[in-house]
């Protein structure tokens, strides 16, 4: 009897000493927002990738928190003209493939595997996927296929760019490219080569290629499975209940990662997120900006406030020529007072009156509590060098009014509008930076009239897709480290935003081709210049604040490294007292 009470107590003990060892070695993750899918060429979005790059390894990386410095990964160099491996005209790489790492399942990289990977990234090119990021340096494109959906490019051109050369990788580009090595260190995760294949994903040939771009989401292998190197697999995913575990690589090339275990969860409710910190039931949360101060005082808790980001949200965009067919947005579809007509935000003086009846500074100090940064144009400082030859509007109700009296030779004025400002729903500071705008406009002509609407993210998308939307408030975070993955993006005819806009301003284009190619940051800060002093004429967005980053951790939560390149956090260093 007193064996068997001494048995219990030891058995016990031993399985309290495991659970706290395993709570000692996991990590509970509360965040916002939800994984789309696990394979990398399709998914764009900034929580996916905050989880990708904990599962895959990509061939450089970024030095800890810097933006500029790089360091080897799956590459065993990090290429430059001095050491031989970036070539004197600046166009060919060469990345030494680094020996004995292993995939999740236990085969050994190759460098095939790292050409296959570049190859499927550019030509996948899911429609709004990262493809773009790899096609425009190394095929000099910015997509596969043309405005009707035909394929332009030639798998041969791809072929030649990116090749094995005994252990190394090279690729040739189209034309110089200052920002490539920082794509690179973000965008080129490595999968298995044979992994795929054995699930009927592309083979790899010239053959079966254009049977697999633009393929849906859930006819990949990869949209649930990964097969990776990085430090940690997915061990599963919840899709409905929108959990997800991560397991430590115990054979990572690097060595095993402290943390063995990752759940991660979607929680939409900033309360809820909150309470879990509070309670411990989280060690990391996404918290909101607004429960920041009294988070401060918990011992229990370190708050990561007023992180650097690369991003420039929100910002306010108008489109040119509006779809009118079934749109509830437009009012009568007149210049009547009672709605607009599809080229409404085609007169530059209407569309100057709205960027001097923003306020700024009030949205900045009072919204967003001062978290960020006063946005002069698309990129964040740091990305550009500003100074006072780039101009920017500021908040003054009369020069708006004296702007809005000239739009439509006067017509705007003496008869007003009514229209719709969308923004997506759990977009919070989009919301707010439209109702100020509303708000100040009004104020200006009763005739004036402005409804907000907030729609799902998948709606609005489509809204944008389809020019919709008169006036509609979106942001960017940056897929790199560089100037021009905010002036692409948001000025070149073939940006995301200007496309979306119907905006084209074709010495913009050639300003930010050549600024692309220049890798004298002095020389190209010049470039900007002139692109933003085009922009800021053509008055076609209205730029409101550079936000910075927020991430709460129960204390005993170490070696947290925030780099915002990431979207999320990179999981490798850390691990719990």
């Amino acid at each position: 009897m007193k064996k068997s009470w001494l048995m219990l107590c030891l058995a016990g003990l031993l399985c309290a000493a495991c659970a706290q060892q395993e709570m000692k070695d996991s990590l509970i993750v509360a965040h916002k927002g939800e994984m789309e899918s696990l394979d990398p060429v399709y998914s764009y979005d900034g929580v996916t990738h905050g989880l990708l790059i904990n599962v895959y390894d990509t061939l450089l990386k970024f030095k800890g928190s810097s933006l500029t410095e790089l360091e080897p990964s799956l590459s065993t160099q990090v290429p430059t003209k001095e050491n031989g491996l970036i070539s004197p005209d600046g166009l060919t790489y060469t990345f030494p493939i680094r020996k004995g790492v292993k995939f999740h399942d236990g085969t050994e990289l190759t460098a095939e595997d790292v050409r296959y990977s570049l190859l499927r990234f550019l030509l996948s090119d899911v429609s709004g996927g990262p493809s773009s990021l790899l096609l425009e340096p190394i095929l000099g494109v910015s997509s596969t296929r043309d405005a009707d959906g035909n394929i332009i490019v030639n798998f041969q051109d791809a072929a030649d760019a990116v090749r094995v050369e005994g252990d190394n990788v090279v690729v040739t580009l189209k034309r110089p490219f200052a920002p490539f090595l920082s794509i690179v260190a973000r965008w080129s995760y490595v999968v298995s080569k044979k992994w795929a294949v054995q699930r009927a994903a592309w083979d790899g040939t010239e053959e079966t290629w254009k049977q697999f771009n633009n393929f849906s989401k859930d006819s990949s292998p990869f949209f649930s499975q990964e097969n990776g190197t990085g430090p940690f697999r997915v061990e599963r995913w919840d899709i409905a209940a929108k959990r997800l575990t991560l397991a430590a690589n115990e054979a990572y090339f690097a060595g095993a990662p402290r943390l063995k275990t990752i759940h991660m969860m979607t929680v939409d409710e900033p309360s809820t997120l909150r309470l879990m910190l509070e309670s411990g039931d989280a060690d990391v949360a996404e918290i909101s900006t607004k429960f920041a101060a009294q988070l401060k005082g918990n011992p229990d808790i370190t708050v990561y406030d007023n992180l650097p980001r690369l991003r420039t949200d929100p910002v306010i965009f108008f489109t040119l020529d509006i779809n009118m067919q079934a749109n509830p947005d437009v009012g009568s579809g007149q210049l009547d007072g009672q709605g607009i007509p599809s080229n409404f935000f085609a007169d530059k003086d209407l569309r100057k009156g709205f960027e001097y009846a923003f306020d700024y500074d009030a949205f900045l100090e009072q919204s967003m509590e001062g978290r960020g940064e006063r946005a002069i144009g698309p990129a964040p400082a740091g990305l550009v060098r500003y100074d006072d030859g780039f101009k920017r509007y500021h908040f003054d109700l009369e020069k708006a009014k004296e702007h809005f009296q000239k739009a439509w030779n006067g017509q705007v004025w003496e008869k007003g509008f009514k229209f719709t400002i969308t923004y997506n729903t759990s977009g919070d500071m989009r919301q707010i930076a439209s109702e100020i705008l509303k708000r100040n406009v009004e104020s200006l002509n009763p005739k004036f009239q402005i409804d907000l609407r907030g729609v799902t993210w998948p709606a609005f998308l489509e809204k944008t897709a389809k020019r919709q939307m008169p006036m509609w408030a979106r942001g960017w975070v940056a897929d790199y480290a560089d100037a021009h993955n905010f002036y692409f993006p948001f000025i070149h005819s073939q940006g995301r935003y200007a496309l979306s806009q119907g905006y084209k301003n074709p010495l913009a284009d050639r300003l930010i081709e050549k600024a692309v190619a220049e890798t004298d940051f002095s020389k190209r800060n010049l470039l900007y210049r002139q692109v933003h002093n085009f922009m800021y004429e053509d008055a076609m967005q209205i730029y409101t604040v550079h936000p910075t980053g927020l991430w709460a951790m129960r204390s005993n939560v170490k070696n947290f490294v925030d780099n915002p390149v990431y979207m999320g956090i990179y999981f490798y260093p850390m691990y719990k007292e």
